[in-house]
């Protein structure tokens, strides 16, 4: 079975939360003896084809022939922008098409209705998406959605803790300017600033002699330049829809404190300390409470346990079988399934969108 994605960037070279994910779900697939490429739309560093983990990567560079080389797939798969165009390449063609929703924007949802699968990262985008897509004609609805939260091969990133208050990403809205206060405050503390994969990054203030900015490395050298540092992982993001950060450091014990963004609630669980991101005292005092060892003892064992709990759910699985099965499945051909932006009968509109946004599942957890 081929499949081909398409999409910004890809790792080694782009190194965001969302392409790890999608690399995560892409690697069970090419083990499983698939044919999967991966097409980029940004020319980036790397300007020749090559291989990672049994993916193929086929840079901006030399992509052109894309539209061409679609229609040799058996499922076509995208994230983010490119979504419509290779929603409108799989309309075509008749390709299946499976779209993954990384957050709850309305660009998101819109440019995914109508896929053949669609992939939520949380249960909260999930149930986001089913009250979105309420208003929607039926045609319109998502033929089937599941839920992949982003995969973390725990042993991959696992490592000993370190004794620094790290932040992963230093850009505004991962809380940049936070992090730095919280150092300002807390001299007791080493801080160490990792850069992003994208946004302006915040350095800290001068003549702070517990600060430390170390630059970004691919995922598969995170364990040991990254999670061999920190004793604790802050994350007052203003936004996370999933927080793979969060994971990551779980599978060393690491304890994590974050600001109560919906994705981190569901991500952290039991095991997140929370602190709202513009509440300063709240992050001295929970770092405080961390400096005594039987707290960060148990606040680590909760960590830990929640990696092992996430480790063990059957997402992957999931996600493959619901990929092979869109090639076992196709359209029926007497039946075509509208664009966006086609005009629909008054009569269609007036039709219930019913319950077909999900497929198995979705008469288990209702929409609140």
């Amino acid at each position: 079975m081929s499949i081909m994605a398409r999409v910004y960037g890809y790792p080694p070279d782009h190194n965001a939360g969302s392409e790890w994910m999608l690399h995560s779900m892409l690697r069970p697939l090419a083990e499983r003896g698939h044919q999967v490429a991966v097409w980029l739309s940004h020319p980036g560093r790397i300007e020749k084809s090559y291989e990672i983990d049994g993916v193929q990567v086929v840079p901006y560079q030399e992509g052109m022939d894309i539209a061409a080389r679609a229609q040799e797939a058996d499922v076509l798969l995208s994230h983010f922008e490119n979504v419509p165009l290779v929603a409108g390449l799989a309309r075509e063609r008749r390709i299946p098409l499976a779209v993954i929703c990384h957050d709850n924007f309305a660009t998101s949802f819109h440019n995914a209705a109508g896929a053949d699968l669609v992939v939520y990262n949380s249960e909260w985008i999930r149930r986001d998406g089913q009250i979105f897509y309420a208003g929607y004609p039926r045609e319109f609805l998502p033929r089937h959605s599941i839920v992949v939260r982003p995969p973390v091969i725990a042993q991959e990133y696992r490592s000993q803790p370190g004794d620094c208050a790290t932040l992963a990403n230093l850009n505004s809205d991962k809380g940049g300017e936070a992090f730095w206060q919280v150092a300002a405050w807390t001299p007791e503390w080493n801080f160490l600033g990792v850069r992003g994969a994208y946004g302006q990054q915040v350095m800290p203030p001068p003549r702070l002699p517990n600060c430390e900015v170390v630059d970004g490395v691919p995922g598969q050298q995170m364990r040991e330049h990254v999670y061999s540092r920190p004793r604790v992982m802050l994350m007052p993001s203003l936004y996370e829809s999933w927080g793979r950060v969060a994971i990551e450091a779980f599978a060393s014990g690491i304890p994590v404190i974050a600001h109560p963004t919906p994705g981190l609630v569901e991500s952290l669980g039991e095991a997140g300390i929370f602190a709202y991101r513009d509440d300063l005292n709240a992050w001295i005092h929970a770092l405080a409470s961390l400096r005594d060892p039987a707290n960060w003892a148990r606040a680590s064992r909760r960590a830990q346990a929640r990696s092992i709990e996430l480790s063990a759910a059957p997402d992957l699985d999931i996600w493959c079988d619901a990929v092979e099965a869109l090639n076992k499945t196709s359209r029926p051909s007497g039946v075509r399934r509208r664009a966006l932006g086609t005009l629909v009968d008054a009569s269609e509109m007036s039709r219930s969108p019913g319950a077909g946004i999900a497929g198995p599942g979705a008469e288990r957890r209702a929409c609140p």
